[in-house]
């Protein structure tokens, strides 16, 4: 149901922006969106989310300063604009939803109840 794309092999310091596509406005206009990653061994980890309308956002701690999130409704989108990346931002990265509102914890996985295949995003020189 939401299709990530935009990864790939950057080198160390440089940008990607990684995008996720939801199939219908109204899918994408009562959701909060999230992105976690999934490195090689390690747990799917929080690296940022936006509510349903664009008002508020959060980013990781792995993730501040470099990444940012944004989403346009009316194209049923969301991106993630990672710069300064870094080796250890390796990982398989998700996009996901949940319904807006939640009162659960945004960092939380299983909190969000859609989730895309990801996309790969390799940092090495």
């Amino acid at each position: 149901q939401l299709q990530a794309s935009g990864g790939g092999l950057v080198q160390p310091g440089g940008s990607l922006r990684l995008s996720c596509a939801a199939p219908t406005r109204a899918f994408s206009g009562g959701l909060d969106m999230a992105w976690f990653r999934q490195a090689p061994g390690k747990e799917r980890e929080f690296v940022a989310t936006i509510t349903w309308d664009g008002g508020r956002t959060h980013i990781g701690n792995s993730a501040k300063g470099r990444f940012t999130i944004s989403r346009d409704n009316a194209k049923n989108t969301v991106h993630l604009q990672m710069n300064s990346l870094r080796p250890e931002d390796t990982a398989v990265y998700y996009c996901t939803a949940r319904l807006r509102g939640s009162p659960q914890p945004i960092t939380v996985m299983s909190t969000y109840n859609y989730w895309g295949q990801g996309t790969l995003v390799t940092v090495s020189s």
